[in-house]
């Protein structure tokens, strides 16, 4: 039988390092964690071979005295705890085994000197043995020096990736160091190139240097019992193929918490594509006696004593943020001061009212007759090509047009009042009977994808009627038969009574066959059939769904409304006139979510000035 036998302390050492410092980015982060706590306002850290052969990091904190650096690298030994509960912990770091694991595992230098020191004291620790501080020159503040990382523990140095991918990680790490220190003035470089250098500066400042969106961010700032949540988000458009956009603080310490990721995902589905994540920086304060952060010695998990608070105020503060309508702030609006506006738009008082379109949902303030009372911006349609020329002939109708000329053109105030009420701008063509061209106030080019467009519009009326339950529902004068796969007849006949009040009454019609009675008024003339072959996969796309679970409907609520709206939508392919294209426009401004469909692509596209003459090659 094996015997138990008590551990070196050098192996516990290197065993304890395996979960600290994983990789060179773990070793980062516990460094520069180290170097915020100390006050620093200003850190510069650089990297060779991605973080496995050196890592410098050089603050201007508060600094060690030479008992103080002994007392470093000894395990459990920290001045970041007031008491030993537990439960205020304030600081980034407070477990005391950053530098005793690293000095277990690679060769570790600390260079320190405090304010009212004459000389800097320096200490080496090589493989876990301590050599005794020494004076030396150096600044006030820590400079740490790790290299060789993991020579001591060959097996993990061999699983360790390519420096580039190391690199990757550590400039993450950085990045979101970064963000949780705006009042630090940090420089981070890589194998001799400077990543970034951010100075000293404001929250959103430090955000959008973070996140590398010029675009304007969305504003989030929420606060309920004792949960404050605040932070910017990209709109819908600016999505990537990955998470690494997502930026998460909690109580100013960088997380990457999963329940927190959910909320985010949650309240972005309706909004974007799938498989695409938003970009976004969120800072999350709560008293620290109600979230426990010594879960993983790598401090980016949490446990929240309340998780369905959490949840409940980020989905909510986060849609509410981005139910707004098309062209408001953050979704990618572009003004320059030196565009000058194709069209001009009328003053308040001489508004034209425009008669809906058909289908269209009706806009805020409409008049009772159907028509918009504000927000319509009347374009005459331009000539038609072929009767120009036959009336005026070839030399006619450049005549015609000899206004275009750039001496006639001059360049008139962009009106800020009438660009934020029109933020779309006003229609003057339809290309391919699909896509709206548009000219905004500022000059920029507005493309619009007029199904995608409508379908957000009939989404958001539907859920909104529906919430207020009353979702009117217009009888069939010939019911529709719809055969349906064998098994999704059965499901959906399960679901007649919430489909019911959707504005669906269904019935059995034997085998595979339901009768579709009714639809909802706002869908006259949708597609019955494909509606209801949509909707059997949509409710059975989801096995633990079952009818009457109240909560399990309110889930699928929103997914069922999205497939209504696609059929119920004005299709790619109709021709509109230009009243109809106005009037598409003034709704999306004022509609919730306009910017993408219910699909989660985007329901319109904005070129300004430079993307225009980058295009033609006239800037690179």
């Amino acid at each position: 039988m094996p015997r138990l036998r008590r551990l070196s302390d050098r192996v516990i050492d290197q065993i304890a390092a395996g979960e600290v410092v994983e990789r060179p980015a773990a070793a980062l982060k516990e460094l520069v964690e180290n170097a915020l706590d100390a006050g620093a306002t200003r850190i510069e850290v650089t990297l060779s071979a991605g973080g496995c052969d050196r890592i410098e990091v050089v603050d201007n904190g508060c600094g060690m005295s030479p008992d103080d650096l002994l007392m470093a690298v000894e395990r459990h030994c920290t001045s970041k705890l007031d008491d030993e509960t537990l439960t205020r912990i304030v600081t980034l770091g407070f477990r005391g085994e950053a530098l005793p694991s690293i000095g277990a595992t690679a060769r570790l230098t600390l260079i320190s000197r405090q304010a009212h020191s004459d000389t800097a004291w320096a200490l080496r620790v090589e493989g876990g043995a301590v050599t005794a501080p020494a004076p030396v020159s150096g600044a006030v503040g820590t400079r740490v020096l790790v290299e060789d990382l993991f020579f001591a523990t060959p097996a993990r140095r061999k699983f360790l990736k390519t420096a580039r991918v190391e690199g990757g990680h550590a400039e993450s790490v950085m990045r979101r160091l970064a963000l949780a220190a705006p009042h630090c003035a940090i420089r981070f470089t890589l194998e001799t190139r400077e990543v970034f250098a951010f100075p000293v500066q404001s929250v959103h400042e430090r955000v959008q240097a973070v996140l590398g969106e010029s675009d304007a961010l969305i504003p989030l700032d929420e606060e309920r019992n004792g949960l404050h949540l605040t932070g910017f988000l990209g709109g819908p458009a600016a999505t990537r193929a990955t998470g690494a956009g997502q930026f998460l603080l909690v109580n100013n310490r960088p997380v990457a918490d999963p329940l927190m990721k959910t909320a985010i995902r949650v309240a972005y589905r309706p909004v974007i594509e799938p498989g695409r994540h938003p970009v976004l920086a969120l800072h999350l304060r709560m008293p620290h006696e109600r979230v426990d952060v010594n879960v993983h010695p790598s401090k980016t998990e949490l446990r929240f004593a309340d998780e369905a608070e959490v949840r409940g105020l980020m989905i909510g503060a986060m849609q509410r943020a981005l139910g707004h309508g098309a062209g408001e702030g953050g979704v990618r609006a572009r003004f320059s001061a030196q565009s000058r506006p194709a069209i001009r738009y009328p003053a308040p008082e001489r508004r034209t009212p425009f008669p809906e379109f058909p289908g269209a949902v009706t806009a805020p303030g409409a008049a009772p007759d159907g028509t918009a009372a504000t927000g319509s911006v009347p374009v005459s349609p331009l000539p038609e090509r072929g009767d120009a020329f036959e009336a005026h002939g070839a030399s006619g109708f450049a005549e015609q047009f000899h206004g275009l000329a750039p001496e006639a053109r001059r360049p008139t105030p962009v009106d800020e009042a009438e660009r934020l009420r029109y933020p779309l701008g006003a229609p003057v063509a339809q290309v391919l009977d699909t896509y709206i061209i548009a000219v905004g106030q500022d000059g920029d080019l507005v493309l619009v994808d007029q199904h995608a467009a409508h379908e957000r519009l009939m989404h958001e009326k539907l859920l909104a009627q529906h919430g207020e339950g009353r979702l009117k529902a217009q009888r069939l004068l010939l019911p529709e038969v719809v055969d349906l796969p064998p098994g999704q007849a059965g499901r959906l006949l399960e679901w007649a009574e919430t489909l019911e009040t959707l504005g669906l009454e269904i019935e059995s019609f034997g085998g595979g066959s339901v009768l579709l009675r009714t639809m909802p008024v706002l869908l006259q003339g949708g597609d019955g059939t494909a509606l209801m072959r949509d909707l059997s996969e949509e409710l059975g796309a989801d096995p633990d769904l079952e009818p009457g679970d109240s909560s399990a409907i309110e889930r699928r609520i929103d997914a069922v409304i999205a497939r209504m709206a696609c059929h119920g939508s004005i299709r790619a392919g109709r021709r509109l006139k230009p009243e109809e294209m106005s009037a598409l426009l003034r709704q999306m401004e004022q509609t919730p979510r306009a910017g993408t469909c219910s699909h989660g692509r985007p329901t319109w596209l904005r070129l300004g000035r430079a993307e225009i003459e980058r295009l033609f090659g006239r800037i690179r």
